[in-house]
């Protein structure tokens, strides 16, 4: 069984969505730990409820970059890390934790991916841009990460009809629906199948078993 670790910067409502679907065997896998980057995330105080490890890691107190990568890899391998699951973390992944973890970092991004990307472009941000351009068709993108923002190769999407919303915050609620749906499917399609990067396409070997 694989060992995941979370990182969350808030309430952390993914977070809690991938832990139930591992509690009620949707998802063969361990929740090793949560890494939050600062204390008022309350995404803590439900990993603690589940007794699931926490680590504090803001990378204000580090000196750079590459000394919280290395305090991020110790504190994932002390737990046995095998994937590493990033659901609403808001701070960017040091480019060491990727190389040390390569392709098995996940991320959630709330709209169809490349659009609405980047660099800034996350939670309320994405949805007021989505609200802004009239687009009527949003959606979720889960993909793995790489060095660049929000480019990394991707592994589903879900398209989320927002043409009868009526402000930002009508689209984040439909949307959010969609990523609780959605991002526990990724996980367990790359936890449970052996997959390979061509390019900037995931490519899954689906294994035939009985298993659910």
């Amino acid at each position: 069984m694989k060992r995941i670790a979370v990182f969350a910067s808030g309430t952390g409502s993914n977070f809690r969505t991938i832990v139930q679907h591992i509690q009620n065997g949707h998802l063969r896998a361990e929740p090793a730990l949560l890494v939050v980057d600062n204390s008022k995330a309350k995404a803590a105080d439900f990993a603690r409820a589940h007794h699931i490890p926490v680590s504090l890691l803001p990378p204000r107190d580090f000196a750079d970059e590459n000394a919280f990568g290395r305090a991020v890899i110790e504190a994932l391998e002390a737990r046995q890390t095998d994937f590493i699951v990033l659901a609403g973390y808001l701070k960017k992944i040091p480019d060491n934790v990727i190389g040390a973890y390569p392709n098995r970092i996940l991320n959630i991004h709330p709209a169809l991916l490349p659009a609405f990307g980047g660099k800034g472009m996350y939670g309320r941000h994405v949805h007021e841009a989505v609200f802004r351009s009239g687009a009527q068709i949003t959606g979720v993108t889960v993909h793995l990460i790489n060095n660049e923002y929000d480019a990394g190769p991707i592994v589903l999407q879900a398209a989320v009809n927002v043409r009868d919303c009526q402000n930002p915050a009508e689209i984040a609620e439909k949307v959010l629906k969609e990523e609780h749906r959605i991002f526990p499917e990724a996980i367990k399609l790359l936890l449970e199948n052996p997959y390979r990067i061509e390019g900037n396409r995931v490519i899954v070997e689906r294994e035939n078993n009985d298993q659910n």
